[in-house]
């Protein structure tokens, strides 16, 4: 306040001086940057005070110094107060030095007076006097000026501090510290001539220094505990040595300090200052790191490399005293690896610099070849190279370049031309794993110094290893930054030898680098696109232009994937070039993409139409119809990722039409547009987004799907964030241009962009009651941050009304609603609204903060509901549950930026503190009664249990509960179920949530409130009592609770509670976390009284959330004693009497440390106690109780994960871990001990002979999930290979097993050939020789491991496998059955596969032989050769049949084709289902011929399978196998349809009767009904339709919503695989009789898809595509499968260009209208039933009938306008409407009945006002002359008598023409008048002057009888008949914008949004549309009907278009239709189809 202060006196003095209006513009501005909350606000209000200042300062120059002096003072307090911000503190001095020009003097005696101040004599500085110091020091000349002359006194206030803050308890304070120590630095950095003398002379030695010294090395030794704060201090000491005169002198002292922490205790020198060494009872080693890391950081270059005395050789700081100690560091300091490893990449690059000073003292190489020191730098960086800690890699990297730089150097000054380390480098980077991401790094600084070529020549798996990478997301930087350090040096090379020969460099280029790209972006894996499409293609296009025509001739298809990468060369072309013309051919091709089914190339062809290089390059005409067709093509897309992207993609477009239009606007031509078309360009700019407005709001109505829903709110965030001037200071990016107010005024001068109208605000305000909180959170960002600052006080208040209501309901999701409502509804209202609302009476409207005022109410909401509670939790729960409370209560509390502000208002704070300690005190009551409810127990002895109860005993409870709250002492026992009753869910619901939603509370209040930002007014927010009670709740709910949801929830608040006390000043808050840690080591330590499960219900979280809340920065001291703790209590032994139904101390403690290690914050700190932990969970494994060895499981599961890191994937399913064996030991050297000691163990010998090892399986599952390192003669990994050689003699086949797949990471790849000769030479070669048969499959087990492809090792080459194929051929014997091993067999056929080229002929022909005679010899299954069969005979003859068939595969010859054939006819089922499962899950290339005989194979043999039925597995993949090699219908041969000639007809009916009559399951039913229709698809028979009736009804019936997602898959695919054809055949007039059938097929087409399933949807957009460009020519081919909504349209068009004539082609598309019994649904929302707790699941969320209604819409009228004449079409038309209109009238009258009633007031909401009705009795109807009227004729009736007296009937009216109300006549006129729009207060422009004045009377009179709030319904009602029939868009909408603004309306419409505009995109496709359908942009007015609907459900709310007659091309009046109007089919097919929403 002292600035502010200041700026009051100061603008009193200069305006009494007359003076004011030059000074208090300045003054302003410096006032309104100190109350600005954010940095963005305070850099403008600064920028605007220089500009003043600047102007200001030549009025100034004429003043006195008096005059001057209240403006220089006031600027200074404003810097006072600013010297936490560096650029705000520069922005005033240079405000200060404008004002103080001509009078620096006056200045510099302020500043000295001002820093004078800051603290009297003696006494210590408190931080903000420390900031003040430093600021001043940094960036002020004149404080730096006054420091240097009170030089003395700054060093004892200093010393004072510091020695004041470490003497502090309990622990000193790390910011108070810190900024002591930043005051030395600086001091010792900005006035080092001045310090200088200080210490190195004797005369001017200061004591105050001496203490500072000897202060400074206490805290490096550990006196402060946060280690940045030491790091610090560190630097501090090395910026002291700087002012050191001469080098060695600082050398000397530099010396000193680092020998200091091996000295022990005594004194050290430091120039001619003494100190004692501090004494530190336990140093940590940390002050080497601290010492060293000075040295590095800030040491002047000549004191590091000078020579030093005490040393016998020339030795120097850098390489001598430095360099060891870094290499210990990285050995030693395991928790600090990220400053050890800086100090590595930093001495390096300190060596780098001092290179040649270096060279001067030594005279020799640093780096010589084998020099030590070489040696360990190589050494170093390679073993930490794999380093899992964050950060650690970017200094390995670095310290790699700068290797190779300063060898590189040395070799230059030398003239070493071997440079032998580049090529032992490149050769280690060779040997390792592809996966490995180190080694990318150095074979990124070894290229400029060997060449391109050499290393593409020592490396020739780079191209495809590299793919391999980019399709894994961790390795893809890494790929990247190789291919482009690769082809920047090839350019560079050619560039030196030849300039300007592009096409040569690009030929040169595509040698290597083509096949990779066209691989990469022609992949199925779209993680592999995108990273070579983003990262590499557009680089590439810069980087050598000439490379794209040679990648786009390899995109020439019309498949998928090279439309794919297509669309992505066009994109880097365009971002290359800037434009890319869109036409013929490429327009084509695009328009397809952007039709394509698959998402990826959806998105890259919208990507590419909106992306630009340029931002303010405006989208073309064609652009902008290619996006006005797709967006609403894709608005129901159910991918998160691809409406994520797709909003990303529009944003980019709607920032080019924005930008290109200011440009405009500015006068300014824009990128790429000819002059004159900016006006047209501007034009199409404003319509397309108003079109992208209208599209997004009315895609938002309630019968919308969530995806469409969510679609539209990000489009519209997308269109509010880049065309509205709304400014949000938090955001660093996206802000509006300045001149955003122009474009907006262009547009609404148009008509356009009215982005905050009253119905934009309605229909945002229903998404807030949305079921998802996705939805209601984005609408309520929207409200908040965009739309005007207040909402109408009527939409206020009803909205509060409804939060009210919602915050009551038992149901989550609509009590989350109503806390997000309640938000928006106080960020959104004012003072004045704040007093309309019903608060409680005692939260005092009139109070001065809103915030305050709704927090109170909500807290007294929460009172009555707790009171509730206590009597009856049941009918609290079910009525008044309290989680929607406390949910708006954390809402309004933590998230409401002003209410945050408010708790920080000094004259607020008692009130806010008496609010939080009666929430706190109230939330405190609530647990206990929750908790102690589900324990049975209530009142004060609930707290005493302390353990969770057991789900018994909660079911016990809440059984009691029911009971007690259904009839007090009611005993009737009722019927046991499975399922929980509706009241236990109530009340679990009840008390799970509102538990949960208390721990987020309180968190987040201590998180928000104990910040050290928070200003104490008048004391504490949360005292130290409130806090108490605080912890005492969360230890409650943590200890008490086994809801996981609950705990998990409750954990994240406490986390921040803890976090919050840690890290406050206060000692007793810090004391706290310490306290309940301490409390629960205790209670840890004996029996808990709680059953075994939930892994220690939420007792370990208590650890979790204290320990991650310390600061990561400090030594974390309660981690360490926790976990010794935790160590100690694990490791006990089990007591004798042991009770397995408590939860044991140690299993507990398991669980507890398990916990921790899956803590995401604890990663880096938990790795020194890696060693001790994983022995831990060994040694548990093998313990006599099962929860011991189930909580070490878990454990160890846990470790594995933190030590290997995330699991990643390449591609999809192969893991691509990045971490070597060598590596992992290198990080956790004592784990090799543990590890090793376990297999010893286990392979020693023992007494008994083998025994279990429990935790063998453990560490070898550990072993195998790393990868092989590099061959290094003292490799840590050496020592594992002889045990893991050992295990293959063991009895137990899952650890031989385990032990082969370990072997892999132990072996460096260069020794596999080795160990493969030996163990093959350890095989026996005869059976005499055979000792151990376990011994020999363990070894053939090792060998199939070790040459099996994995993900990190190549094949060894043929040479290398040569003599392995020798000593395997001595020992065939193994194959024969000569060896009695059935498993040993198979385990030698495998190994012989792996290496299928290596063997002789004759030893080939041995093996088939063999293989022969085995499976030739089979009995059929049932009958065996022998009375024992023998175990794994089964898998032997599996595995010899996979031999065969991959045999047959590779060579491709007719006589091991031959072979497989037969073996399909074996009939043994062992070989068949070996065969069929290879055809269905084989890998790799395929074989034409042989996939073609086995088809023909199964076809023949088909029949008898089906006859058979001998196992329905067997049939299944039968089918399956069948189905994948017929999966392409050109797959399909010629030879196929004579072979089924005879059988196809009975195959057919067996497949058919199999899924009519059996019940095979789902799986088999989904094969046989894809078979099924496999074989009609090729069925020629046309005179018998029967089977293809049966199969059409089969997909009937499983295309049904309800039934399974395999049964809709199975009819989807059916219909892709033979629908097509049918439809094809019924096209061509030979077939007639397959029409009916057809249209069938389309029906269900159609049905599918809407499927909520994707994979659905996907085969049935394949039914459509296959029909899509000529349905009489299938184009099987090269067909582009289309997305499933462009499928749909396919499919309709179909029916109206090829299928229109036909009858039953109406009716067909009728059926996909939904029908409604709307009486019974409003009588069933106005029953008042009780509310349920969940609502049933509708069987297809994702269709939207209302959608495919007004799709339909078109299509019906078009079919009937194409009606030729004798059509019996009209007849049948008309007696559906006939049929249907009854009904549906008599429904609405029913409504009109009972809401004509006049219901109390008090039931208005439950209503939804908007409703479309018949006249009410008494009132007129729309009429004209000569015919009888009525509502549906609009004058006439083209129905005859009958249809006018069902219309007559139907609505009431019988009136004669001209027939007014009663009581009155309305006048005639040219077009006729409406009475009911008369009574809206709307003419008709077509009535004449009589209507007019009837029409103005009519309104007056009805203007006050619709005035009252329980008549507005009739209002509406009235206004949307008008509506109907009015002439013209734009009355229609004034009438219905008039309504909405009627204060008494909008209570009503809250419930029921008004959509403005329903875009009918490609619905009007009929010609040219009416010219007002043009001027509206194919807009249709449409209107929301309604019915009621009870309080509690959510808000529904459908459009009833109101489509006009001119549809039709050319004319305004409507043709009749013959002879039936379309005006009665639009009615009422948007009426079935939108009322057909309403939940049933």
């Amino acid at each position: 306040m002292g600035a502010e202060r200041e700026a009051q006196a100061c603008a009193a003095f200069y305006e009494a001086l007359g003076m004011a209006p030059a000074v208090l513009p300045c003054l302003r501005c410096l006032r309104q940057f100190a109350g600005s909350a954010t940095k963005r606000c305070k850099d403008k209000h600064l920028e605007e005070a220089l500009l003043l200042s600047r102007a200001l300062s030549e009025g100034l120059r004429g003043l006195s110094e008096a005059e001057a002096r209240p403006l220089l003072r006031c600027v200074l307090a404003f810097q006072m107060e600013a010297t936490s911000s560096s650029s705000s503190f520069q922005k005033l001095e240079q405000i200060l030095t404008q004002l103080a020009v001509g009078k620096e003097a006056l200045l510099a005696q302020e500043v000295g007076t001002l820093l004078a101040g800051l603290a009297p004599q003696e006494e210590v500085l408190s931080p903000g006097d420390l900031q003040s110091v430093c600021m001043f020091l940094e960036e002020s000349s004149l404080g730096r000026q006054h420091w240097r002359q009170h030089l003395a006194a700054l060093l004892r206030r200093l010393a004072a501090t510091l020695r004041a803050v470490l003497q502090s308890q309990p622990v000193p304070s790390s910011s108070w510290a810190c900024l002591v120590i930043k005051a030395y630095l600086q001091l010792f950095q900005t006035l080092p001539k001045d310090v200088g003398p200080l210490v190195w002379t004797a005369a001017g030695k200061s004591e105050a220094l001496q203490s500072l010294l000897g202060l400074l090395l206490e805290v490096a030794w550990g006196k402060a505990l946060n280690k940045d704060t030491r790091l610090l201090a560190g630097t501090a000491l090395s910026m002291l040595a700087n002012t050191a005169p001469q080098p060695r002198r600082g050398a000397s002292a530099l010396l000193a300090l680092c020998q200091l922490p091996d000295q022990g205790t005594g004194e050290v020198k430091f120039g001619e200052l003494v100190v004692s060494v501090p004494l530190v009872q336990e140093p940590d080693g940390l002050e080497k790191l601290v010492f060293t890391r000075g040295l590095l950081t800030c040491c002047k270059m000549d004191i590091l490399s000078c020579q030093l005395e005490s040393f016998t050789h020339r030795a120097c700081l850098l390489l001598d005293v430095v360099f060891p100690t870094v290499c210990a560091l990285t050995r030693e300091q395991k928790d600090c690896h990220y400053y050890c490893f800086q100090a590595c990449a930093l001495w390096l690059q300190r060596l780098r610099e001092s290179l040649p000073a270096i060279w001067h003292l030594t005279g020799t190489r640093v780096l010589a070849p084998g020099a030590k020191l070489l040696q360990q730098l190589t050494q170093l960086v390679w073993d930490n190279a794999e380093t899992l800690v964050e950060g650690v890699s970017e200094f390995i990297h670095s310290s790699f370049r700068l290797l190779l730089e300063i060898y590189h150097l040395e070799c230059q000054r030398f003239q070493d031309q071997d440079r032998l380390l580049y090529q032992q480098m490149l050769q280690r980077v060779v040997s390792m794993p592809w996966q490995i991401k180190a080694r990318y790094v150095p074979l990124c600084a070894v290229v400029p110094y060997v060449g391109s070529q050499q290393v593409l020549d020592a490396y020739p798996d780079l191209p495809q290893h590299l793919l391999s990478c980019l399709s894994t997301n961790h390795l893809c930087p890494a790929a990247t930054e190789v291919y482009k350090t690769l082809v920047r040096q090839q350019c560079a090379e050619r560039q030196d030898r030849q300039q300007g020969a592009e096409v040569a460099l690009a030929e040169r280029w595509a040698l290597r680098w083509l096949p990779l790209l066209s691989q990469a972006l022609r992949s199925p894996l779209p993680i592999l696109q995108n990273n070579t499409a983003n990262h590499l293609l557009t680089w590439t296009l810069r980087q050598i232009p000439a490379s794209q025509a040679l990648l786009a001739a390899q995109f020439n298809g019309r498949d998928t994937a090279s439309l794919r990468a297509w669309v992505s060369l066009l994109k880097a072309q365009k971002n290359v070039a800037g434009a890319l013309p869109l036409q013929g051919e490429a327009l084509e091709r695009l328009s397809c993409c952007l039709h394509a089914r698959e998402e990826g190339v959806r998105l890259a062809a919208l990507s590419l139409l909106c992306c630009s290089p340029s931002t303010n390059r405006p989208l073309s005409g064609t652009e902008l119809q290619l996006l006005r067709q797709f967006l609403p093509l894709n608005l129901s897309c159910d991918s998160s990722s691809f409406r994520q992207l797709l909003q990303a993609a529009v944003r980019k477009a709607l920032v080019r039409l924005r930008d290109s239009s200011l440009a405009q606007l500015r006068g300014k031509a824009s990128h790429g547009m000819e002059p004159g078309e900016g006006e047209e360009q501007l034009a199409q700019a404003v319509g397309f987004v108003e079109w992208l407005l209208q599209l997004s709001i009315t895609s938002l109505s309630p019968g919308s799907n969530y995806q469409r829903r969510k679609t539209a709110l990000l489009l519209l965030a997308a269109v509010l964030e880049t065309c509205t001037d709304t400014w949000s200071p938090a955001r660093k990016k996206g802000q509006p241009p300045r001149t955003m107010a122009a474009l907006l005024s262009c547009a609404r001068q148009r008509g356009c962009w009215d982005f905050f109208s009253q119905p934009n605000l309605l229909v945002l305000l229903s998404c807030l009651q949305d079921s998802t909180n996705e939805i209601r959170d984005l609408a309520s960002d929207l409200l908040v941050r965009y739309f005007p600052a207040t909402f109408p006080e009527p939409i206020a208040l009803a909205l509060f009304q409804l939060a009210q209501d919602a915050l009551g309901s038992p149901r989550v999701q609509e009590a989350e609603a109503g806390a997000v409502l309640m938000k928006t509804i106080l960020q959104k209202s004012d003072s004045s609204t704040m007093r309309s609302l019903a608060l409680e009476a005692a939260a005092a409207p009139a109070l001065p903060s809103r915030g305050l005022c709704f927090a109170q109410h909500l807290l007294h909401v929460l009172q009555a509901q707790y009171s509730v509670a206590r009597q009856d939790l049941l009918q609290a729960a079910a009525t008044a549950p309290m989680h929607g409370a406390i949910t708006a209560l954390r809402r309004c509390l933590l998230q409401v930026p002003e209410v945050a502000t408010s708790m920080r208002t000094a004259e607020l704070a008692q009130s806010w503190q008496e609010l939080l300690a009666c929430l706190v005190n109230t939330v405190r009551d609530i647990t206990s009664l929750l908790l102690g409810a589900l324990q049975s127990q209530r009142g004060p002895g609930a707290e005493e249990q302390a353990a969770a109860p057991s789900f018994a005993d909660m079911g016990n409870a809440i059984g009691s509960l029911i009971m007690l709250g259904k009839g007090r002492g009611q005993e009737e026992e009722e019927e046991d179920s499975v399922l929980l009753s509706e009241e236990h869910s109530l009340i679990l619901t009840c008390c799970w949530v509102s538990v949960k939603e208390i721990g987020l509370l309180l968190g987040g209040l201590a998180e928000l409130l104990l910040a050290p930002a928070v200003a104490a007014g008048s004391g504490p927010l949360l005292p130290l009592p409130t806090l108490q009670v605080a912890t005492k709740v969360f230890q409650e709910i943590l200890l008490r609770c086994r809801h996981w949801g609950a705990v998990e929830g409750c954990s994240m608040g406490f986390t921040k509670f803890c976090a919050a006390l840690l890290n406050h000043p206060a000692a007793e808050l810090q004391a706290i976390p310490r306290t309940v840690l301490e409390q629960g080591l205790e209670a840890l330590s004996g029996p808990r009284s709680s059953s075994i499960t939930r892994r220690a219900a939420g007792f370990p979280m208590l650890f979790l959330c204290i320990v991650s809340g310390e600061a990561p920065a400090q030594a974390r001291p309660l981690l360490a004693r926790c976990v010794q703790t935790l160590l100690a209590l694990a490791t006990a032994a089990l007591p004798q009497d042991w009770d397995q139904t408590l939860d044991l101390p140690q299993v507990c403690a398991l669980h507890v440390l398990q916990t921790l290690v899956r803590g995401a914050g604890l990663g880096s700190a938990l790795l020194r106690h890696t060693a001790p932990m994983v022995a831990l969970a060994l040694r548990g494994l093998g313990s006599p109780c099962w929860a011991m060895r189930n909580a070490a499981i878990q454990l160890f599961s846990a470790l594995t994960s933190r030590l290997l890191g995330q699991q990643r994937s390449c591609g999809e399913g192969c893991l691509a871990e990045g971490l070597s064996l060598q590596a992992f030991l290198g990080q956790h050297p004592q784990l090799s001990t543990v590890l090793l000691a376990e297999l010893e163990a286990a392979t020693g010998p023992t007494a008994g002979g083998h025994c279990l090892r429990p935790a063998l399986h453990a560490v070898l599952t550990l072993l195998a999930q790393l990868q092989p390192g590099t061959d290094d003669p003292g490799r840590p990994s050496a020592p594992f290979l002889e045990p893991l050689l050992g295990l293959a003699g063991s009895p137990i086949y899952a650890v031989r097993a385990m032990a082969a797949k370990a072997l892999v990471p132990v072996l460096p790849p260069p020794q596999r050939h080795g160990l493969l000769l030996q163990l093959a030479q350890q095989l026996p070669t005869a059976p005499g020789c055979v000792c151990s048969h376990n011994t020999v499959h363990g070894h053939l087990l090792q060998m199939r491991a070790l040459l099996a492809p994995s993900v990190g090792t190549d094949r060894l080459s043929a040479e290398a496998l040569h003599p392995l194929a020798l000593q395997l051929e001595a020992r065939g014997w193994l194959l024969t059955p000569a060896q009695r091993c059935p498993l040993i067999r198979a385990a030698f056929l495998q190994v012989l596969a792996l290496l299928p080229a290596s063997f002789s002929p004759g030893f080939t022909q041995s093996i088939h032989d063999a293989i022969s005679a085995e499976l030739g010899s089979l009995p059929p299954r049932g009958k065996p050769r022998c009375a024992e069969q023998q175990v794994g005979l089964a898998v032997l003859h599996q595995t010899m049949a996979h031999f065969v068939c991959s045999e047959a595969a590779r060579l491709a010859r007719s006589e091991q084709i031959g072979t497989v054939c037969s073996l399909l006819w074996q009939p043994n089922p062992d070989v068949q289902l070996a065969i069929l499962s290879w055809v269905v899950t084989r890998e790799g290339g395929t074989c034409e011929e042989l996939e073609k005989a086995l088809g023909l194979t199964l076809l023949e043999s088909l029949q008898s399978v089906l006859r058979e039925r001998r196992d329905k597995e067997f049939l299944r993949l039968y089918l399956e196998a069948l189905l994948h090699l017929y999966q392409e219908p050109s797959a399909w041969p010629q030879e196929a349809s004579p072979k089924l000639q005879g059988s196809l007809a009975a195959c057919l009916e067996m497949l058919l009767h199999m899924v009519e009559a059996e019940c095979p399951g789902p799986d088999l039913l989904l094969q046989a009904l894809c078979a099924a229709s496999l074989l009609l698809a090729h069925w020629t028979e046309d005179e018998d339709r029967s089977l293809e009736e049966r199969w059409c009804t089969v997909l009937e019936e499983c295309s049904q919503s309800a039934s399974s997602e395999v049964l809709r898959l199975a009819a989807a695919r059916s219909l892709r695989l033979a629908g097509a054809s049918v439809v094809q055949r019924s096209l061509h007039g030979a077939c007639p009789s397959l029409v009916p059938l057809a249209l069938r097929l389309i029906h269900v087409g159609i049905h599918l898809l809407q499927d909520e399933e994707r994979e659905v949807r996907q085969e049935s957009s394949g039914f459509a595509s296959l029909l899509r460009h000529d349905p009489r020519e299938l184009l099987q081919g090269s067909c582009v499968f289309v997305q499933d909504t462009v499928g749909l349209q396919v499919l309709l068009q179909l029916l109206l260009g090829e299928f229109g004539e036909h009858p039953e082609t109406f009716h067909s598309l009728l059926q996909h209208l939904p029908s409604l019994d709307l009486r019974g649904i409003v009588e069933g929302l106005e029953a008042n039933k009780a509310v349920s707790l969940y609502r049933e699941d509708e069987p297809n969320v994702f269709a939207e009938p209302a959608s495919l209604a007004w799709q339909l819409l078109p299509v019906l009228l078009q079919l009937l306008e194409k009606v030729p004449t004798g059509s019996p079409l009209p007849a049948s038309a008309l007696r559906w409407l006939v049929a249907t209109a009854p009904s549906v009238l008599r429904d609405l009258r029913y409504c009109k009945h009972c809401w004509g009633q006049g219901t109390a007031q008090n039931e208005a909401p439950k209503l939804v006002s908007l409703s479309l009705r018949p006249a009410l009795p008494g009132e007129g109807l729309p009429h004209t002359q000569g015919s009888s009227s009525c509502c549906l004729c609009r004058g006439r009736c083209p129905l005859g008598d009958e249809g006018s007296g069902l219309c007559q009937a139907a609505c009431g009216c019988g009136r004669a023409a001209g027939e007014g109300p009663a009581g009155g006549t309305a006048a005639a006129g040219a077009g006729g008048s409406c009475d009911h729009r008369a009574r809206a207060g709307l003419q008709c422009s077509g009535a004449g002057a009589g209507a007019h004045a009837g029409a103005e009377a009519t309104g007056a009179a009805w203007a006050g009888a619709w005035a009252r709030p329980e008549q507005c319904t009739g209002e509406v009602r009235i206004t949307v008949w008008g509506c109907l029939t009015a002439p013209s868009m734009e009355q229609c909408q004034s009438t219905a914008r008039r309504l909405l603004v009627h204060p008494a309306t909008s209570l009503h419409l809250l419930h029921a949004p008004w959509s403005p505009a329903r875009t009918v995109g490609s619905a009007c496709n009929s010609g040219q549309p009416h010219s007002w359908c043009r001027t509206h942009s194919h807009r249709s007015q449409c209107f929301l009907t309604s019915i009621p609907r009870h309080q509690s459900s959510s808000p529904v709310a459908h459009d009833i278009p109101a489509l006009r007659s001119g549809w039709q091309e050319g004319t305004c009046a409507p043709e009749p239709l013959h002879p039936l109007d379309s005006h009665h089919l639009c009615f009422l097919t948007n009426l079935t189809g939108d009322v057909g929403l309403y939940p049933k």
